[in-house]
């Protein structure tokens, strides 16, 4: 495994949520997993790693895959309860000039796990609503600071972060390590218990089925993954 799953959990179990903050079945999830963290919070270890959904040649303007989203995100509506909000539905999908790439949010989730190491979940939350619901551009850096102050981290000091780049480099050793271990889509948990390693979910789940994949584990019970 990466230095990263080795150096994570070791005093107590580890949750991995490999997610991307532009995967959109990872929004309709991230009240589940932020509802996850209160509940086992004190159990066991959450680390937040950015996949790298949309890097390469797969950024360009949200116009281009407007169809897919237009019809997909009902969808996630549908299954998952959560609301896309009327600034991206009606702004930044409508109008389609929107860059989309993953980098910058994962430079954002770079930069709160080194500041506000316990925060990061509820970051991985405020990320998505940015993207999904209040519609922000999600290629400018700017664009960031005000849900960086939500995590009580000063916004002058985290846009000039941004721009920096090592934590670019944070953000795409995340990338390698969601490849390395075979990461093919978003979200995927993982859960580390002593020196075992649990697949808990390849996909989205409801809150009970879960919270109760969690409690297998923690109880050392087998996991089934979807």
């Amino acid at each position: 495994m990466t230095k990263s799953f080795e150096a994570f959990g070791h005093d107590k179990p580890a949750f991995f949520y490999f997610y991307d903050a532009l995967c959109g079945w990872c929004y309709g999830f991230s009240p589940v997993i932020h509802q996850l963290h209160q509940q086992f919070e004190s159990d066991m270890d959450f680390e937040v790693l950015s996949g790298g959904m949309i890097t390469g040649d797969r950024v360009g303007r949200i116009g281009e895959v407007a169809g897919y989203i237009s019809e997909a995100y009902q969808t996630v509506e549908q299954r998952t309860g959560v609301t896309f909000g009327t600034a991206f539905l009606e702004g930044t999908l409508a109008e389609g000039k929107a860059v989309f790439t993953s980098v910058p949010a994962a430079i954002a989730m770079s930069i709160a796990k080194e500041e506000a190491p316990d925060k990061q979940v509820a970051f991985a939350h405020l990320l998505q609503k940015a993207v999904y619901y209040d519609g922000i551009p999600p290629a400018e850096v700017d664009a960031y600071a005000p849900y960086a102050t939500q995590i009580g981290l000063d916004p002058a000091l985290f846009t000039e972060k941004m721009k920096a780049l090592e934590y670019r480099q944070k953000a795409e050793q995340e990338f390698r390590i969601a490849a390395q271990i075979g990461v093919r889509g978003f979200p995927t948990c993982f859960m580390k218990t002593g020196d075992q390693f649990h697949l808990i979910t390849t996909g989205y789940l409801p809150k009970t089925e879960l919270q109760l994949a969690v409690q297998k584990v923690l109880n050392g019970s087998a996991v089934n993954p979807n």
